[in-house]
Order: structure tokens, then sequence, then C-alpha cells
């Protein structure tokens, strides 16, 4: 296995003014070609601390993939150190200059000196051309190690890495092929889902490895299958999920990519149905869930978004007796929002949400985290009550993800 450590340099990553995207996409297409990233890092605009994560790096790792620092500025000083961890000097590189002047010429701005200096690189470096920017790649060799300079810029980064950098690190090391299937999953726990397939995760081949990857509501099974024929591993790999899917099947709404709002929006489409929803504790944050999906309008229809009671007797038909017995927070409120919110807007489903978010509002009968849903259609309504913790934006969230899946349900029979 080939081992690459990623290091982004500068001080707005440290204080958090911003959010380094980089080494997430950096590994996501490292693994692709068969490396395997085992180490992240990120140092400020500090010499020492550079050069110390670089000799750390070095004893670590058989590529070390630096991001930013390469600006014209003072205070990018990532090739200077370069220069001082390689006992090398500064130069001119006629390459990098010719393009960079051209870079200029081309959009009729003048290139300043400091805008020269970008074409300086250490003597020891392969100059890799970026033709996205005026920050140049650079590839060392050091000691079976290789270190590679990209700059900071996202859309730089990328175009370099995918154009030049990632064919030649498939030429340079003979790596292994790393194939990934993600199953994913709702509705069941992270510790039940473990133990409910426990022995088949036991029985895996050796060169298949299993991860849970929970997040709000839901669990990503990621198998990672290492060897050297990716058609052998896909095969092997696709006998696995089949072994599996008899345990877990109703949970799986999807694979690999999938998102839980991108598989109900195809269901949606497949039935020829439409859908409402009438939200109170998320704010409208599931009409939002389900409208960021490319071409939903041809099942969305409308929600509303009624925090208070008025909103509910008035727009939705919640009978203001159901309030006063009951209150917000009840089956009964959310099976007639629901159903109020399908017949209104004539669609084929309605969901609806009402609770306690908090991160305060919660009584002794109904503690913060207590919310209703319900999902109305041609086969009636179903509901379901949560019983989630204090913190409001994750409540907010998990009500989402278990109202799309009581949808999935029902669209489903």
């Amino acid at each position: 296995m080939i081992k690459a450590e990623i290091i982004t340099i500068g001080d707005e990553i440290l204080f958090g003014q911003i959010t380094d995207t980089n080494t997430q996409w950096i590994s996501t297409e490292l693994t692709k070609i068969g490396i395997r990233t085992t180490r992240k890092s990120s140092v400020g605009d500090n010499k020492a601390d550079i050069l110390q994560i670089f000799h750390e790096a070095q004893t670590r790792a058989d590529v070390v993939l630096i991001t930013g620092g390469l600006g014209p500025t003072k205070d990018d000083i990532t090739k200077t150190t370069l220069c001082e961890y390689f006992g090398t000097e500064l130069y001119i590189n006629e390459d990098a200059l010719a393009f960079i002047t051209d870079f200029f010429a081309k959009r009729g701005r003048e290139m300043t000196e400091i805008n020269r200096m970008q074409a300086a690189l250490p003597r020891n470096c392969t100059y890799v051309p970026n033709l996205w920017g005026t920050a140049p790649g650079m590839w060392f060799e050091h000691q079976g190690t290789v270190f590679i300079s990209m700059p900071g810029v996202p859309f730089e980064m990328k175009n370099l890495m995918t154009h030049a950098l990632l064919p030649k690190l498939q030429t340079h090391f003979q790596t292994p092929t790393i194939y990934h299937k993600m199953i994913r999953t709702v509705g069941l726990g992270e510790s039940f889902l473990a133990e409910r397939i426990e022995a088949w995760e036991d029985a895996l081949p050796p060169h298949i490895k299993l991860a849970y990857l929970p997040h709000f509501g839901q669990v990503r099974l990621r198998l990672t299958a290492t060897g050297n024929d990716l058609a052998q591993l896909q095969a092997e790999t696709q006998a696995e999920v089949e072994k599996v899917l008899p345990l877990i099947e109703k949970h799986v709404f999807g694979y690999d990519d999938d998102e839980l709002e991108t598989v109900i929006g195809r269901l949606l489409k497949e039935h020829n149905a439409t859908i409402a929803t009438a939200e109170s504790c998320t704010g409208g944050y599931v009409s939002h869930v389900i409208t960021k999906v490319p071409g939903s309008s041809a099942y969305f229809v409308g929600g509303v978004v009624s925090y208070s009671n008025d909103v509910k007797i008035n727009e939705l038909g919640v009978k203001a007796e159901t309030l006063a017995e009951h209150g917000a927070v009840s089956e009964q409120t959310v099976i007639e929002m629901a159903e109020g919110v399908r017949a209104r807007l004539k669609t084929t489903f309605g969901i609806s949400a009402s609770g306690i978010a908090g991160p305060d509002g919660g009584t002794d009968d109904k503690p913060v985290g207590t919310i209703w849903i319900a999902c109305a259609g041609p086969n009636g309504t179903k509901t379901r009550k949560l019983l989630l913790g204090k913190y409001r934006e994750q409540n907010i969230q998990l009500t989402a993800t278990f109202l799309l899946e009581v949808l999935r349900r029902q669209i489903l029979g």
C-alpha cells in the first residue's frame, strides 16, 4: 500500500477563516488510484512549523502532498521553506516565466515584479505547469519520498491534480486497486445494525473491510476491497452485498452516492406522485432538503411553515379543539397537518412535523426533543413519535431524515 500524507499551509485555515475542502477531495482522488491517505495536517505560515511537519511526513509517507502558500506576497513562504528543507535555492525557471508572461498578456494585464517572482522555483524540483493560475506545481523526490506542492485555490489544485499529477503518480508508483461500495441505510442505529450483520461481517474475506459511517439517522456501510483486478473486486463486493441485503433490506434506501432525498425524488417520479409539506418545528428545513434536488419541481408542489397555532388552524385546517385538547406537539395535530396540506395543495402525499426542537420549551410530559411526524397518502396516514436530544440543529436534521424515511416507506407501500 502506497501511503500519502496531506499538508495544508496557511494561517487562514487555522484561524477558521476558510474551510479546508482540499484534503477531502485529494483523499478521494488518491483512493481511486490505489494510494491511501494515512494522515492530514494543517500548519500556519511559520517556517519552523512547516519544516517540522515536512521532517515528520518524510518518515511516514511515500508521497507528501502540500497545498497553499504559493502566492506572490511575503506571507506565502512555502517555496522558500521547501528550499531550506531540500538544501537548495530559488532560480527563475524559464518555462514558468514564459507561461506567466503569456498568462498576463492574454488577459491584458501588466505583470509586476512580484508576479515575475512566481516563476522562481527551487532548483531541485520538477516544474508542473498550472494552466489555471500563476502559482506553479512542483514535484520533488527526496530520500525515497515524493513531495508535491500545489496552489491552495481549490479550482487550480483540482485541475492540476486531475490533468497532471494523478497520472504522474500512477506511473511513478505501482499501486494496488482500491474499490469502495457504499450501502446506504436509514432508520436503524449503528449498534443495532452492527449486531444484526455481525455474522456476515465476521465472514468477510480478508481483503474486503467494512466501516460504519453514521450521520443523522443514517448509517453508510462502506465496503473497501483491495487487490489488483478491479472487475474481480467489483464482483466479489457485489456478492457480499447480496449476502447482507436479506438482513437489512427494508432499511437500505440506496448505494454509493445516493442521498435519501434524491432516492425519494426518483420514487415520486416513478409513481407519478406529488408531495407537500406542513412544518412547525423544522421551520421549512424539510422543504429545503427536498427542493435542493435538481428537478424537484416535478413532484414538490409547496409547503406551509405553520409555526403558530393560528397558521395551523387557518392554513392547514387543524381543529382548534385538537390543539386545545392535545396540544401542538401531538399525534392528533400532525395527522391533521399532513392531511390538511395534502388536501389543500391537492398532492399525493402530505408530510408534517411538530415538536420541541430545543434547547428549551419542554415540559415533564413533553421534554425537549419530543417530536411527532406524519405522512398522509392514498393508503392512509402513518405517524411516528421521536424522542431526540437537547440540540436544536441536530433535532431538526434528524426529524427531516425520519420524516423522509416514513414518506419513502409510504411510497413503496
